[in-house]
């Protein structure tokens, strides 16, 4: 007789335990979550006032003796359940620096506000998708052989989109540098374009501070030549943030100039190296600012917040731009399921990596992310809300919980992570129903519109 496959035998060993029921009820609390956190300890919620227990918890008496709960990865290669929940508090930090909410005010909406798009600069041609690709290069070759030009029309989907013409005369080095200071480039953005938004109307750019406030939410996107560009969201307020109008001389046209001077601006020089010399980093010729208008005629807001959470939960396997887990060995590069265009790039931070001028860039350890070490997603402070605070708000208040009288005695540990092969199986079944009612509600509210 054919034997069932493991994850069967361990699903059904799983579902015939005396606890089945209260851990699918935890399994269904994470939302099926693919690795989730195990912990073990416990709560007690005292009032104080009356010395009385109003509620205690412990997991001795929880299957395994142990809870699960989610682990809020945020791509959905790792895992699709916690990304679509990371996805949607996305969304909504950045709609409420749009339009208000989560304890912005509305009138937000009414400030300089622009969808800003700062590409990466060339590091060498590389086939592109559209009309002919490098037609006015058809003649030639270059010192290595290969034609200068390509004539034909590749799709979107043609592997070769994004794959350097000669990856000998590729700038790879230039290519990984310019990942390791890319956070540092766009801080020096910021600096600027409130510098150029203080000199434009007369003001001493230390006080700048005193007059405006110049808010942004940001997300790193990686392009088909796998080079970083980023998309944000940036808002003129005044000197206390969203609570604060704008000055007078704050308008939607002085902040689009000030972004296109600054982004043309802005330098920033790597450490002098023997093997690759000094290189001087800026922001690619690609540069748009466009306004968002509340008269409809810029992008929609909902849109632009709905766009900038997708690419968050993204992971860089996902995009092709790398992979999500670290490399650890030289010899990982090569067991990676990437282009040779990303393997080299993985290559170049591993070799950089190991110079010791450039060690404090620690190329090696984000070699898997081809250099780039920021944040996906960064805000400046004011901009909205904070993850913290959405996950606060979906956090059930039990009894007087909010009560000054209310004391809370937590202990806990961390237990282990994810999943055995048959809960495994189960979880997926449980995120794969969520989906579905999501889907199947999503479909009746556009019918009822």
């Amino acid at each position: 007789m054919r034997q069932l496959p493991e994850a069967d035998r361990d699903a059904i060993r799983i579902a015939q335990d005396p606890q089945f029921a209260r851990w699918l009820d935890q399994v269904t609390a994470t939302g099926g979550c693919a690795h989730p956190v195990h912990l073990s300890g416990a709560t007690t919620i005292l009032d104080a006032a009356a010395g009385e227990i109003i509620q205690h918890y412990d997991t001795r008496d929880e299957p395994g003796e142990r809870l699960l709960i989610r682990c809020r990865n945020r791509r959905s290669t790792v895992c699709a359940p916690c990304s679509r929940l990371h996805a949607g508090d996305t969304y909504h930090l950045v709609r409420a620096g749009l339009l208000g909410g989560k304890n912005v005010p509305t009138t937000v909406r009414e400030r300089p506000r622009l969808f800003v798009t700062l590409t990466a600069p060339s590091f060498g041609p590389v086939h592109r998708a559209g009309d002919r690709c490098r037609p006015w290069r058809d003649r030639g070759h270059c010192g290595h052989g290969r034609p200068l030009g390509c004539g034909a029309v590749h799709g979107t989907t043609d592997p070769l989109v994004g794959q350097p013409l000669c990856a000998g005369c590729y700038d790879y080095p230039a290519h990984v540098l310019w990942h390791a200071h890319a956070g540092k480039l766009w801080d020096r953005f910021v600096i600027d374009v409130r510098r150029r938004l203080a000199s434009s109307v007369g003001l001493v750019q230390s006080r700048f501070a005193d007059h405006a406030r110049l808010s942004f939410a940001r997300v790193a996107e990686y392009q088909k030549r796998a080079a970083v560009h980023v998309h944000a969201v940036v808002r003129l307020d005044g000197p206390n943030g969203p609570d604060d109008q704008p000055p007078a001389w704050g308008t939607t046209d002085r902040l689009t100039d000030a972004v296109h001077v600054s982004a043309r601006r802005v330098r920033v020089r790597t450490p002098h190296s023997p093997a690759v010399g000094e290189l001087e980093l800026r922001w690619g010729t690609q540069i748009d600012a466009r306004p968002l208008r509340t008269d409809g005629l810029g992008p929609d807001d909902d849109a632009v917040a709905a766009y900038v959470a997708k690419y968050v939960t993204k992971g860089a396997s996902e995009t092709g731009a790398g992979t999500d887990h670290r490399l650890t060995t030289w010899g990982d590069i090569d067991a990676v399921p990437v282009t040779d265009h990303v393997r080299a790039l993985m290559r170049t931070c591993w070799r950089l990596g190991g110079l010791p001028e450039y060690e404090p860039l620690h190329l090696r350890a984000w070699a898997h992310t081809l250099g780039y070490r920021g944040h996906i997603l960064t805000k400046s402070r004011a901009y909205s809300t904070t993850y913290a605070a959405l996950r606060a708000d979906r956090t059930r208040h039990v009894g007087r919980s909010g009560s000054p009288d209310v004391i809370t005695q937590s202990r806990w540990r961390y237990v282990g992570s994810g999943h055995t092969p048959g809960a495994a199986l189960i979880a997926a079944g449980v995120a794969e129903d969520r989906a579905t009612k999501r889907e199947i509600t999503r479909e009746v509210r556009e019918a009822r519109r």
